[in-house]
């Protein structure tokens, strides 16, 4: 890891909070995806009847 010397401490609170928010973007993308999909199964059962 290269010396950040003073600002070491805010680099790596940034690196971190970015990657807890990718994570937690990754995270609401994959339940809204997996929601939608039941919908529209749903959806398609009921029209199918």
């Amino acid at each position: 890891m290269p010396d950040l010397g003073k600002y070491t401490e805010i680099v790596l609170t940034a690196y971190a909070a970015t990657i807890v928010l990718l994570a937690a973007i990754i995270v609401v993308s994959v339940l809204r995806s997996r929601k939608t999909k039941r919908q529209l199964a749903e959806l398609e059962a009921r029209r199918n009847g």
